[in-house]
């Protein structure tokens, strides 16, 4: 069969030319337009389940959130395996699916089951919602906030209100998580003394203060043939305006919250998580991508938004880009596949020609490298896998084994002539 190969390919050289320059054309731009990953996506397709339960304990977290959705979902279509983990407050299910199943099928199975719900779980537990869907090596790129005048609570809000929901809108982008800084908080600090003063309860202050910074919608007024939308705005992140909210009136004279506490932005306790870069507090913010995302790509979109972010934030707010980016391991494999490529392309002149002395013999198997290269890309994205560090790997040991082809061949064609 390859001597039939051979025979044909040497009596219909043009042929072989028009069909090796379009493979050259179409090999480069498949690989142009291939994803890019550091690993390929080894895991199941699987659909994360998270469910807050405020106050409870790990074993009733277990017993009364974890089991019950863990039943709901067994039995679900195509699901592999079930696994979870319960923790103070918050329980998270992990639904494994078999191999092939579309991850948006999985997800819409998953939605279903958990909808049959209903009143099972705790009246204090959250809805049990999805977490987004990344690729286990999706974690992409670690930026850090600094800043020398700029307080810490103030870096996080900047990360939380600012920066956040500006990388969240970059298509490819599948979750932005910020660890470190003071979390703002609005707080009413009670003073028991004083409340004794007036006689106001606990639970007269907490139900003056449930929803209380909130607008609310008087109707539509008619009057001479027009229509006015009353509204009532009340919303305000004005601590002063918070402390005059009424709690009770004594003696006819109202007792406004601020009488009884201290309003006043603070940081949230206890603290969540700290966070440092270069030995410097910081607040980091985290990058996860959406599976089949190219990561090339997809980080040099968030390089120019962090540019455009940069000139909105204060002066002396510093953003650091180079803490952890997947894409140096990325262009460190191409960068590696392309030198030995260039010096296999260099030792194969030097001993074909220098060895042969045959400048046509030479040219062959120079060719023949790139081409064989470009086959290989196509043959990965035929099969739907990816360009990633372990097929770059194995395409620059290749190498070796293609000079070693390309001079057996011509060897033979030697001795057809």
């Amino acid at each position: 069969m390859l001597n039939k190969i051979i025979q044909y390919s040497l009596h219909n050289r043009l042929v072989v030319m028009i069909a090796s320059i379009a493979l050259l054309l179409w090999g480069a731009y498949t690989a142009h337009k291939m994803e890019v990953d550091v690993f390929p996506d080894l895991n199941a397709p699987t659909v994360v389940v998270m469910t807050e339960a405020q106050g409870m304990a790990p074993e009733e977290v277990e017993r009364m959130v974890t089991f019950p959705i863990e039943t709901a979902v067994n039995g679900a279509t195509d699901v592999k395996s079930v696994r979870s983990s319960s923790t103070t407050g918050f329980s998270v299910v992990w639904v494994q699916f078999d191999w092939g199943t579309n991850i948006y099928t999985a997800r819409q199975i998953v939605s279903e089951k958990l909808s049959t719900l209903g009143d099972v779980l705790p009246s204090n537990v959250g809805q049990p919602t999805l977490g987004p869907q990344s690729s286990i090596l999706g974690e992409m790129m670690i930026f850090g906030l600094t800043a020398n005048s700029t307080s810490l609570q103030d870096l996080r809000t900047i990360a939380d209100w600012t920066i956040r929901p500006r990388l969240l809108s970059t298509g490819g982008v599948a979750q932005v998580a910020v660890i470190g800084g003071d979390i703002k908080e609005y707080q009413i600090l009670l003073d028991p003394a004083r409340m004794k003063h007036y006689g106001i309860s606990m639970d007269e202050v907490l139900t003056v203060v449930d929803n209380m910074n909130q607008n609310s919608t008087g109707g539509i007024l008619y009057e001479y043939g027009n229509e006015y939308i009353v509204q009532g705005l009340l919303a305000t992140n004005d601590v002063e305006e918070i402390g005059k909210g009424v709690v009770k009136t004594v003696n006819n004279v109202p007792v406004l919250l601020s009488d009884i506490a201290t309003v006043q932005i603070g940081p949230k306790e206890p603290k969540l998580g700290l966070a440092s870069e270069r030995a410097k507090p910081a607040v980091l913010v985290t990058i996860t991508k959406q599976p089949n995302t190219n990561t090339l790509e997809l980080t040099d979109k968030l390089d120019q938004a962090i540019v455009d972010l940069q000139k909105t934030l204060p002066s002396d707010v510093k953003i650091s880009s180079d803490i952890f980016r997947q894409s140096r391991f990325i262009e460190s494999s191409i960068s590696n596949i392309q030198k030995a490529l260039f010096e296999g392309a260099i030792f194969v002149v030097v001993v074909l020609f220098f060895f042969l002395m045959n400048v046509r013999t030479t040219i062959i198997s120079l060719v023949a490298l790139p081409l064989s290269l470009l086959v290989a890309i196509l043959t990965l994205h035929g099969l739907g896998l990816t360009i990633n560090t372990m097929s770059l790997g194995g395409l620059a040991i290749a190498i070796g084994s293609l000079v070693d082809d390309a001079i057996v061949d011509v060897e033979n064609y030697g001795k057809i002539n």
